[in-house]
């Protein structure tokens, strides 16, 4: 075995004179790799910079170990590579050049909840919904090299990921050692930052570049340090921690940056504690979430039962490169700058009620919701506003903790002790990470009491966390649109914007398992459970919160005693008709035009289009935190929106969901900007529900519609926005869906960092508008015709706008040049042909 092409990473650093110790861990595994891949000089400028805690200002090609998708992302991203090979003389060129791992976790759907049955049928229905997806993931598993599928069923990717995939340090054939790297096209990605290894999410126009063998261009931001100081009290848990840290990172703006962990509190945190944290790097804003390789992550690995063996590689690997955090109090690495965060100072905590960094404690829900909604109090056939109609623990970021999910299962233990029962318009449900999480609950003891109280497991994937909720309880959603009453969620997941759980909850809750339980048991979110009663005991006494929560001690011994290796270990128990189903030999794919779930993309053949961008006109006109939610939708197709009709009018009755429609742009772009809670502010200052104004006419349209009216007279597009723009999930169909639609450029106060490359790997640019300035204060109303001089806008980043008698000029968004080629070559794609199509003829 051995290391770096060239030398270790201390012997690299005392020949160029600086001081590895100094430099944040995160560094150090960008440095490994520029000296694997050959740039040994400008990895000796990115040491030299790091060690003294200066801003890199630099611009790296990062070369990942592998690639990791799912489903929703993934099969998009494997149609776009087969419609490359239809472009091609040589259809085997058009292959991964580095392994891909498609998880398979999106699609499952919480249809069914509360019952025996429930998981059967809703992986009964998962097959036969997704049939036509899955076989061509089948197909593809064969077509391209490297491409591995964990079938649905198996759990959650990021799960999957920690639990399975991935190794810490990676071997190649020649027996070079190596960290793992990830890259991957979910921005939760960096929950694997929990045990060292480096990744962050992209696009999945990014990933396909980097698939086909380009690099990531990266521009290496400051790396800011997080020093944890303290433990967590007693009656807290991660989730806690995580929750108060993104509004923390949030208010100090880490937005775009590596965020890295330090001090002596990383002790008093796990490494499934660590991967919660990390998992909501994209909530607090930051790039990736590094925790540094240490006795703890060992101890992990052990727990899920990598081999001995691998253990002693990645010990020995990383002592040798000093990528080994050994001692906790050894000095720490030299930072951008620095935030304190004192674990102690972590209670039980809530989110919401619409973002995660909206953080409250369990006392200051009922005026947390009452802001929301107001004192009024409606109710309709048992239904009144504030009840939770959705309580589900759910998602990898807390499922794949185990003392997390054990306090959970213990604290439904005691609340069915006690008599407690969870109200009838509550629809509860259970889906874990992977199955691990049930063997171990149902050799705890526990599993069975969870199943008293509703939650049985409903299926292993994403499911509630992703929008995937399914139906409300029987006369509960008929109840809610009768009176229009605002009723809420509480789930363990990592994301609670508007309608994304489900399309009639405008108040969501992110809660640890334990706290998904108790706030069940209550059934509203007028109470506070600091004071208040969870409900009356069979003794007809009332039972607090306190009285049947579970303390460390008793977590740590179930921890011991029932989560084990061979839990972990054991063969997975994938969907029946996964195997059943059987796929062509191919090179190509054979397409079907009758097809609505798999179509040839038209956005392949795209040209650049350069120049200037005159007479354009603004589609919407939006706020602050407009989310890739709100851009693309992930959920449920309703009947009488362009997309439903669109399927109906080719004979399709069960619509499926936004997200498995992925692979067919004219369902995707018929869904773009229809989420029933964006607020067009074109169409007056509420809930615009998915229209717009068609100008200069004035109609009221769908948002289709009005781009195909401007289509068909040859009018550009532009899209005017706030802060944040792009904020949340990752999905590149949140710029292609704009693509389609006919949107040139998008001009915003602020871009998150993922959708912004997104716009970029599309074409369409992004233009910041003048520091400190929103649309409104520039006096725009959005009704102007825009004119934008595009010419020399990569040389100088900038872009004179004129519309109406308002004029100013806009900053280009763009971080790289890699990034202006990609842009001004029409997207990712056509820049992918172009490069494969000078191959071929070179």
């Amino acid at each position: 075995m051995t290391t770096a092409s060239l030398s270790t990473l201390p012997e690299f650093a005392a020949q160029h004179g600086f001081d590895l110790g100094t430099v944040p861990y995160t560094g150090r595994v960008l440095l490994e790799s520029l000296l694997r891949h050959g740039d040994p000089e400008q990895a000796a400028v990115l040491g030299e910079r790091l060690a003294r805690g200066a801003d890199p200002e630099l611009e790296m090609p990062f070369r990942p170990a592998r690639v990791l998708v799912q489903d929703y992302t993934g099969i998009p991203l494997l149609v776009d590579l087969a419609a490359l090979r239809d472009r091609v003389a040589e259809p085997g060129r058009v292959s991964p050049a580095l392994p891909v791992d498609v998880v398979v976790d999106h699609s499952v759907q919480t249809v069914w909840a509360g019952t025996a049955d429930a998981l059967v049928r809703n992986e009964a229905l998962e097959m036969s919904r997704n049939r036509e997806r899955y076989t061509f993931l089948k197909w593809a598993q064969k077509a391209f090299r490297g491409v591995r599928v964990t079938p649905p069923g198996t759990g959650i990717v990021h799960q999957v990921n920690l639990e399975r995939l991935a190794t810490v340090v990676s071997e190649d054939p020649d027996g070079t050692l190596f960290p793992d790297t990830v890259i991957g096209t979910d921005s939760h990605t960096t929950m694997v930052n929990g045990l060292g290894v480096l990744g962050w999410g992209v696009g999945g126009l990014e990933a396909e570049a980097l698939m086909l063998g380009m690099a990531h261009p990266v521009r290496i931001p400051s790396v800011v340090g997080v020093r944890l100081t303290g433990t967590i009290p007693s009656g807290a848990a991660a989730t806690d921690v995580v929750l108060a840290l993104c509004r923390t990172l949030r208010e100090a703006n880490v937005r775009g940056l590596m965020v890295e962990f330090t001090g002596p509190g990383l002790t008093a945190l796990s490494a499934p504690d660590r991967c919660t944290v990390a998992n909501m790097a994209p909530e607090y804003g930051a790039m990736s979430a590094f925790f540094p390789v240490d006795e703890y992550t060992l101890a992990y690995l052990r727990q899920t039962g990598r081999p001995e063996a691998d253990l002693r590689r990645v010990e020995e690997y990383c002592r040798r490169q000093r990528l080994l955090r050994e001692h906790p109090g050894e000095a720490e690495p030299r930072f951008g700058r620095v935030i304190e965060f004192d674990l102690g100072s972590v209670g039980p905590t809530l989110a919401g009620p619409s973002r995660p960094d909206q953080r409250i404690s369990l006392g200051e829900l009922p005026t947390s919701f009452a802001a929301l909604h107001g004192a009024a109090e409606r109710t309709s056939d048992g239904v009144t506003d504030g009840d939770i109609v959705i309580a589900s623990i759910t998602s990898c970021t807390n499922t794949s903790n185990p003392r997390a999910m054990l306090a959970a299962g213990l604290l439904a233990r005691r609340a069915v002790e006690r008599g407690l029962r969870v109200p009838a318009h509550v629809k509860a449900s259970l889906s874990p990470g992977s199955r691990a999480v049930t063997r171990y609950l149902e050799n705890a003891g526990l599993m069975v009491h969870l199943e008293k109280l509703g939650f049985h497991v409903a299926g292993y994937g994403c499911m509630t966390c992703n929008g995937g909720s399914g139906p409300l309880n029987p006369g509960v959603g008929d109840a809610v649109t009768r009176e229009g009453l605002t009723v809420a969620a509480v789930l363990s997941g990592n994301r609670n914007f508007e309608s994304r759980v489900h399309a009639q909850v405008r108040a969501g809750y992110l809660a640890s398992p334990a706290l998904v339980i108790a706030l069940a048991l209550v059934g509203h979110v007028r109470a506070d459970l600091d004071s208040e009663p969870l409900g009356i005991g069979s003794d007809g006494r009332p039972v607090l919160l306190r009285d049947i929560w579970p303390d460390v001690a008793e977590l740590q011994e179930l921890e011991a005693q029932f989560v084990s290796p061979e839990l972990f270990t054991a063969d997975q128990v994938p969907v029946a008709e996964w195997d059943a189903l059987t796929a062509g030999d191919g090179e190509t794919f054979p397409w079907n035009e009758e097809s609505t779930y798999i179509r040839f993309p038209a956005y392949v053949d795209a040209g650049p289009k350069a120049g200037p961008l005159t007479g354009a006109r603004v589609l919407l006109a939006l706020g602050d935190d407009v989310s890739t939610d709100h851009i693309s939708p992930v959920g449920d197709i309703p009947e009488d929106s362009p997309a439903g009709i669109h399927l109906r009018h080719h004979g399709v009755r069960d619509f499926n969901s936004y997200g498995s429609r992925r692979g067919n742009h004219e369902v995707m772009a018929r869904g773009a900007f229809s989420n029933p809670r964006l607020r067009n502010r074109l169409v007056g200052d509420g809930v615009s529900g998915g229209t717009t104004l068609h100008l200069p006419t004035g109609e009221r349209l769908p948002v289709f519609d009005a781009a195909e009216r401007y289509a068909a007279s040859g009018t550009p597009l532009v899209v005017l926005a706030g802060r944040n723009y792009g904020m949340g999930s990752s999905r590149d169909w949140a710029a292609k869906g704009p693509w389609l639609l006919g949107v040139r450029a998008v001009l915003a106060e602020s871009f998150e960092r993922i959708h912004r490359a997104n716009l970029c790997a599309m074409g369409i640019l992004p233009l910041l508008l003048p520091e400190g300035r929103t649309w409104d204060s520039l006096g725009l109303t959005g009704h102007e015709v825009f004119d934008l001089a595009l010419d020399d806008v990569r040389e100088s980043g900038l872009a004179h706008v004129t519309a109406g008698r308002v004029s100013f000029i806009a900053t280009a968004d763009v971080t790289s040049a890699g990034e202006w080629d990609v842009l001004l070559a029409g997207g990712t794609l056509p820049h992918l042909l172009g490069r494969l199509r000078a191959k071929e003829a070179g």
